[in-house]
Protein backbone atom coordinates (compact mmCIF):
# COMPACT_ATOMS: atom_id res chain seq x y z
CA UNK A 1 0.00 0.00 0.00
CA UNK A 2 1.42 3.57 -1.21
CA UNK A 3 1.77 5.89 1.57
CA UNK A 4 2.20 9.35 2.28
CA UNK A 5 6.33 10.31 3.50
CA UNK A 6 7.35 13.87 5.56
CA UNK A 7 11.21 14.83 5.38
CA UNK A 8 11.74 17.23 8.19
CA UNK A 9 15.06 17.22 9.03
CA UNK A 10 17.84 18.50 6.39
CA UNK A 11 19.65 16.09 4.20
CA UNK A 12 20.58 14.48 0.47
CA UNK A 13 17.86 12.82 -1.56
CA UNK A 14 18.65 11.09 -4.82
CA UNK A 15 17.67 7.87 -6.68
CA UNK A 16 19.42 4.09 -5.83
CA UNK A 17 18.74 1.67 -8.36
CA UNK A 18 14.38 0.99 -8.06
CA UNK A 19 14.22 3.09 -4.43
CA UNK A 20 14.26 6.88 -3.29
CA UNK A 21 17.40 7.30 -0.82
CA UNK A 22 17.83 9.79 1.68
CA UNK A 23 20.93 11.00 3.94
CA UNK A 24 19.69 12.87 7.10
CA UNK A 25 22.71 15.87 7.38
CA UNK A 26 22.93 17.06 11.19
CA UNK A 27 23.81 21.03 11.74
CA UNK A 28 27.88 19.97 11.87
CA UNK A 29 27.01 18.64 8.04
CA UNK A 30 27.89 15.17 8.84
CA UNK A 31 25.58 12.14 7.18
CA UNK A 32 24.37 9.73 8.89
CA UNK A 33 23.18 6.32 7.74
CA UNK A 34 21.23 6.55 4.37
CA UNK A 35 17.57 5.52 4.26
CA UNK A 36 15.82 3.88 1.79
CA UNK A 37 12.14 3.60 0.77
CA UNK A 38 11.31 1.60 -2.16
CA UNK A 39 9.71 3.65 -4.92
CA UNK A 40 6.07 1.53 -5.33
CA UNK A 41 5.53 2.07 -2.04
CA UNK A 42 5.66 6.14 -2.09
CA UNK A 43 2.39 8.46 -2.62
CA UNK A 44 3.62 11.70 -2.19
CA UNK A 45 6.93 13.52 -0.93
CA UNK A 46 6.28 16.63 1.66
CA UNK A 47 9.38 18.31 2.42
CA UNK A 48 9.54 20.55 5.44
CA UNK A 49 13.12 20.63 5.80
CA UNK A 50 16.29 21.84 3.78
CA UNK A 51 17.39 18.95 1.24
CA UNK A 52 20.12 18.53 -1.65
CA UNK A 53 18.83 17.27 -4.66
CA UNK A 54 19.43 16.32 -8.60
CA UNK A 55 17.06 16.43 -11.78
CA UNK A 56 17.74 12.57 -12.27
CA UNK A 57 15.66 12.48 -8.74
CA UNK A 58 12.80 14.54 -10.14
CA UNK A 59 13.04 12.78 -12.89
CA UNK A 60 12.83 9.26 -11.59
CA UNK A 61 9.90 11.06 -9.52
CA UNK A 62 8.55 12.19 -12.91
CA UNK A 63 7.79 8.94 -14.60
CA UNK A 64 6.74 7.48 -11.51
CA UNK A 65 3.63 10.12 -11.31
CA UNK A 66 5.11 10.77 -7.57
CA UNK A 67 4.26 14.88 -6.25
CA UNK A 68 6.45 16.43 -4.49
CA UNK A 69 5.63 19.52 -1.75
CA UNK A 70 8.15 22.17 -0.20
CA UNK A 71 7.50 23.92 2.73
CA UNK A 72 9.99 27.07 4.09
CA UNK A 73 11.35 28.01 7.36
CA UNK A 74 7.95 29.75 8.42
CA UNK A 75 5.58 26.70 7.29
CA UNK A 76 4.16 28.46 4.20
CA UNK A 77 3.79 26.14 1.44
CA UNK A 78 6.27 27.07 -1.22
CA UNK A 79 5.28 25.35 -4.25
CA UNK A 80 4.85 21.58 -5.66
CA UNK A 81 6.83 19.05 -7.82
CA UNK A 82 3.82 17.89 -9.96
CA UNK A 83 4.69 15.23 -12.25
CA UNK A 84 3.30 15.99 -16.26
CA UNK A 85 -0.39 15.66 -16.28
CA UNK A 86 -0.54 11.78 -17.32
CA UNK A 87 -4.47 12.30 -17.80
CA UNK A 88 -5.29 16.05 -19.27
CA UNK A 89 -7.75 15.53 -21.89
CA UNK A 90 -8.46 17.93 -24.33
CA UNK A 91 -12.63 17.95 -24.33
CA UNK A 92 -12.48 18.37 -20.95
CA UNK A 93 -9.70 21.01 -20.41
CA UNK A 94 -12.58 23.10 -23.13
CA UNK A 95 -15.53 22.36 -21.12
CA UNK A 96 -13.56 23.52 -17.71
CA UNK A 97 -12.71 26.78 -19.24
CA UNK A 98 -16.27 26.83 -20.88
CA UNK A 99 -18.22 26.22 -17.36
CA UNK A 100 -15.57 29.00 -15.47
CA UNK A 101 -16.69 31.75 -18.44
CA UNK A 102 -20.17 31.08 -18.40
CA UNK A 103 -21.45 33.02 -15.40
CA UNK A 104 -24.59 31.22 -14.38
CA UNK A 105 -22.67 27.35 -14.04
CA UNK A 106 -19.71 29.25 -12.35
CA UNK A 107 -21.79 30.54 -10.11
CA UNK A 108 -23.82 27.24 -9.11
CA UNK A 109 -20.24 25.66 -8.57
CA UNK A 110 -19.46 28.86 -5.87
CA UNK A 111 -22.85 28.63 -4.24
CA UNK A 112 -22.83 24.86 -3.51
CA UNK A 113 -18.89 24.65 -2.75
CA UNK A 114 -20.50 27.30 0.23
CA UNK A 115 -23.19 25.47 0.72
CA UNK A 116 -21.03 22.50 1.97
CA UNK A 117 -18.46 24.13 3.70
CA UNK A 118 -20.62 26.08 5.77
CA UNK A 119 -22.94 23.40 6.60
CA UNK A 120 -19.85 21.37 7.39
CA UNK A 121 -19.10 24.12 9.62
CA UNK A 122 -22.49 23.94 11.18
CA UNK A 123 -22.24 20.40 11.98
CA UNK A 124 -18.91 20.72 13.87
CA UNK A 125 -20.64 23.48 15.79
CA UNK A 126 -23.76 21.18 16.54
CA UNK A 127 -21.49 17.96 17.66
CA UNK A 128 -20.20 20.30 20.80
CA UNK A 129 -23.29 21.77 21.54
CA UNK A 130 -24.75 18.60 22.44
CA UNK A 131 -22.10 18.14 24.59
CA UNK A 132 -22.73 21.10 26.67
CA UNK A 133 -21.02 24.06 24.73
CA UNK A 134 -23.12 27.17 24.50
CA UNK A 135 -22.94 27.85 20.64
CA UNK A 136 -26.60 28.72 20.20
CA UNK A 137 -25.84 32.47 18.83
CA UNK A 138 -22.57 31.48 16.83
CA UNK A 139 -25.54 28.96 14.78
CA UNK A 140 -27.97 31.36 14.33
CA UNK A 141 -25.83 33.95 13.03
CA UNK A 142 -23.77 31.36 10.15
CA UNK A 143 -27.42 29.96 9.59
CA UNK A 144 -28.32 33.24 8.38
CA UNK A 145 -25.55 33.75 6.37
CA UNK A 146 -26.19 30.53 4.75
CA UNK A 147 -29.99 31.55 3.90
CA UNK A 148 -28.42 34.19 1.34
CA UNK A 149 -26.38 31.62 -0.40
CA UNK A 150 -28.74 30.36 -2.78
CA UNK A 151 -29.66 34.07 -3.68
CA UNK A 152 -26.22 35.51 -4.10
CA UNK A 153 -25.71 36.98 -7.63
CA UNK A 154 -22.33 37.36 -8.15
CA UNK A 155 -19.02 34.63 -6.96
CA UNK A 156 -17.72 37.84 -4.72
CA UNK A 157 -21.51 38.02 -3.15
CA UNK A 158 -20.62 34.29 -2.41
CA UNK A 159 -17.29 34.89 -1.27
CA UNK A 160 -18.38 37.63 1.36
CA UNK A 161 -20.83 35.45 2.95
CA UNK A 162 -18.21 32.92 3.31
CA UNK A 163 -15.78 34.58 4.89
CA UNK A 164 -18.86 36.06 7.20
CA UNK A 165 -19.23 32.16 8.12
CA UNK A 166 -15.86 31.49 8.36
CA UNK A 167 -15.73 34.54 10.72
CA UNK A 168 -18.34 33.11 13.44
CA UNK A 169 -17.09 30.16 13.24
CA UNK A 170 -13.74 31.03 13.94
CA UNK A 171 -15.29 32.73 17.18
CA UNK A 172 -16.50 29.16 18.66
CA UNK A 173 -13.18 27.99 18.55
CA UNK A 174 -12.18 29.83 21.98
CA UNK A 175 -15.18 28.08 23.52
CA UNK A 176 -14.50 24.72 22.03
CA UNK A 177 -11.12 24.89 23.06
CA UNK A 178 -11.26 26.01 26.82
CA UNK A 179 -8.13 27.23 27.92
CA UNK A 180 -6.49 28.08 24.24
CA UNK A 181 -6.60 31.78 22.90
CA UNK A 182 -7.22 32.72 19.60
CA UNK A 183 -8.76 36.11 19.25
CA UNK A 184 -9.15 36.83 15.63
CA UNK A 185 -7.77 34.91 12.31
CA UNK A 186 -4.01 35.95 11.56
CA UNK A 187 -2.81 34.12 9.13
CA UNK A 188 0.76 35.76 8.09
CA UNK A 189 2.31 35.25 10.56
CA UNK A 190 -0.01 33.31 12.96
CA UNK A 191 -0.34 35.58 15.99
CA UNK A 192 -1.02 31.90 18.50
CA UNK A 193 -1.19 28.08 18.74
CA UNK A 194 -4.58 27.74 17.24
CA UNK A 195 -3.93 30.04 14.18
CA UNK A 196 -0.62 28.26 13.96
CA UNK A 197 -2.44 25.34 13.68
CA UNK A 198 -5.03 26.35 11.30
CA UNK A 199 -2.45 27.88 9.07
CA UNK A 200 -0.72 24.42 9.01
CA UNK A 201 -3.86 22.07 8.47
CA UNK A 202 -5.04 24.34 5.65
CA UNK A 203 -1.60 23.58 3.49
CA UNK A 204 -2.03 20.33 4.12
CA UNK A 205 -5.94 20.24 3.03
CA UNK A 206 -4.74 22.24 0.03
CA UNK A 207 -2.00 19.68 -1.04
CA UNK A 208 -4.23 16.76 -0.22
CA UNK A 209 -6.71 18.20 -2.67
CA UNK A 210 -3.79 19.05 -5.50
CA UNK A 211 -2.99 15.43 -5.49
CA UNK A 212 -6.59 14.41 -5.84
CA UNK A 213 -7.32 16.90 -8.38
CA UNK A 214 -3.93 15.42 -10.63
CA UNK A 215 -5.51 11.92 -10.58
CA UNK A 216 -8.64 13.23 -12.85
CA UNK A 217 -8.41 15.32 -15.93
CA UNK A 218 -9.36 18.35 -14.68
CA UNK A 219 -7.13 21.57 -14.87
CA UNK A 220 -5.96 22.73 -11.16
CA UNK A 221 -5.48 26.10 -12.68
CA UNK A 222 -9.05 26.74 -13.42
CA UNK A 223 -11.18 27.56 -10.39
CA UNK A 224 -14.64 28.44 -9.79
CA UNK A 225 -14.70 30.02 -6.55
CA UNK A 226 -11.73 31.19 -6.33
CA UNK A 227 -10.08 33.36 -9.19
CA UNK A 228 -7.62 31.30 -10.57
CA UNK A 229 -4.06 32.89 -10.69
CA UNK A 230 -0.79 33.06 -12.58
CA UNK A 231 0.39 30.71 -10.00
CA UNK A 232 -1.85 29.19 -7.48
CA UNK A 233 -3.43 25.63 -8.09
CA UNK A 234 -6.91 27.66 -7.54
CA UNK A 235 -9.66 24.21 -8.27
CA UNK A 236 -8.11 23.33 -5.30
CA UNK A 237 -8.63 26.03 -2.94
CA UNK A 238 -11.70 25.66 -3.96
CA UNK A 239 -11.93 22.12 -3.11
CA UNK A 240 -10.56 22.35 0.53
CA UNK A 241 -13.10 24.79 1.71
CA UNK A 242 -15.39 22.04 1.99
CA UNK A 243 -13.04 19.73 3.63
CA UNK A 244 -11.32 21.84 6.29
CA UNK A 245 -13.82 21.91 8.77
CA UNK A 246 -14.09 17.94 8.82
CA UNK A 247 -10.14 17.22 8.43
CA UNK A 248 -8.21 20.20 9.38
CA UNK A 249 -10.57 21.71 12.29
CA UNK A 250 -11.37 18.11 13.57
CA UNK A 251 -7.83 17.20 14.02
CA UNK A 252 -7.41 20.61 15.99
CA UNK A 253 -9.86 19.56 18.32
CA UNK A 254 -8.56 15.82 19.07
CA UNK A 255 -5.54 16.90 19.31
CA UNK A 256 -6.42 20.08 22.09
CA UNK A 257 -9.28 18.24 23.76
CA UNK A 258 -7.38 14.81 23.94
CA UNK A 259 -4.29 16.94 24.98
CA UNK A 260 -1.73 15.16 22.31
CA UNK A 261 -0.48 18.31 21.68
CA UNK A 262 0.65 20.76 24.22
CA UNK A 263 1.94 24.47 24.32
CA UNK A 264 5.18 23.03 24.58
CA UNK A 265 4.76 22.33 20.60
CA UNK A 266 4.73 25.28 19.52
CA UNK A 267 7.75 28.00 19.33
CA UNK A 268 7.38 31.99 18.95
CA UNK A 269 9.63 33.48 16.23
CA UNK A 270 9.58 36.72 13.75
CA UNK A 271 6.51 37.91 15.79
CA UNK A 272 4.67 34.40 14.77
CA UNK A 273 3.67 31.43 16.36
CA UNK A 274 4.77 28.25 14.93
CA UNK A 275 4.76 24.55 15.40
CA UNK A 276 7.87 23.19 16.35
CA UNK A 277 9.04 19.29 14.64
CA UNK A 278 7.03 17.95 17.55
CA UNK A 279 4.25 19.49 16.90
CA UNK A 280 4.22 18.71 13.22
CA UNK A 281 4.79 15.79 13.44
CA UNK A 282 1.86 15.17 16.04
CA UNK A 283 -0.57 17.16 13.65
CA UNK A 284 0.58 15.34 10.62
CA UNK A 285 -0.41 11.73 12.50
CA UNK A 286 -3.71 12.38 13.24
CA UNK A 287 -4.26 13.86 9.83
CA UNK A 288 -2.98 11.07 8.31
CA UNK A 289 -4.92 9.23 10.87
CA UNK A 290 -8.01 10.74 9.94
CA UNK A 291 -7.39 10.75 6.30
CA UNK A 292 -7.63 6.53 6.63
CA UNK A 293 -10.79 6.74 8.95
CA UNK A 294 -13.90 5.16 6.79
CA UNK A 295 -17.43 5.45 6.85
CA UNK A 296 -20.51 4.04 5.59
CA UNK A 297 -21.27 6.05 2.08
CA UNK A 298 -24.88 6.61 1.90
CA UNK A 299 -25.15 6.33 -1.86
CA UNK A 300 -22.29 3.74 -2.36
CA UNK A 301 -23.37 1.87 -0.03
CA UNK A 302 -19.81 1.02 1.05
CA UNK A 303 -17.10 2.23 3.04
CA UNK A 304 -14.53 4.46 2.15
CA UNK A 305 -12.08 6.38 3.54
CA UNK A 306 -12.10 10.45 4.36
CA UNK A 307 -9.33 10.61 1.37
CA UNK A 308 -11.38 8.78 -0.68
CA UNK A 309 -14.03 10.96 -0.27
CA UNK A 310 -11.93 13.81 -1.81
CA UNK A 311 -11.48 11.97 -4.75
CA UNK A 312 -15.39 11.30 -5.39
CA UNK A 313 -16.03 15.36 -4.91
CA UNK A 314 -13.83 15.90 -7.56
CA UNK A 315 -15.36 13.18 -9.72
CA UNK A 316 -18.77 15.24 -8.68
CA UNK A 317 -17.34 18.42 -9.77
CA UNK A 318 -16.40 16.94 -13.32
CA UNK A 319 -19.76 15.28 -14.02
CA UNK A 320 -21.40 18.72 -13.84
CA UNK A 321 -18.47 20.53 -15.90
CA UNK A 322 -19.04 17.63 -18.84
CA UNK A 323 -23.12 18.15 -18.30
CA UNK A 324 -23.54 14.07 -17.59
CA UNK A 325 -25.25 15.64 -13.99
CA UNK A 326 -27.00 18.96 -14.53
CA UNK A 327 -26.62 19.81 -10.52
CA UNK A 328 -23.38 19.53 -8.56
CA UNK A 329 -24.37 18.65 -5.01
CA UNK A 330 -21.51 19.36 -2.50
CA UNK A 331 -20.42 16.51 0.62
CA UNK A 332 -21.83 17.19 3.79
CA UNK A 333 -21.38 15.21 6.74
CA UNK A 334 -24.50 13.45 8.08
CA UNK A 335 -23.34 12.56 11.38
Amino acid sequence: MKKTYYLFNPGRISRKDNTFKFVPIDDAGNASKPKYIPIEGIEALYIFGSIDANSALFNFLGKRQIPVHFFDYYEHYTGSFQPKEYLLAGKMQVEQTATYMKSKRRLHIARNLISGASYNMLQNLKYYQRRGKDLNSIITAIEKFRDSIPTAQTVQEVMGLEGNCRKNYYEAFEIILQGWEMGNRVKQPPSNEINAMISFGNMMSYTLCLDQIYHTQLNPTISFLHEPGTRRYSLALDLAEIFKPILVDRVIFKLINKRIISKSDFESRFNGCYLKDSGRKKFIQSFEERLKETILHRKLNKKVSYKRLVRLEVYKITKYILQIESEYDPFKIWW
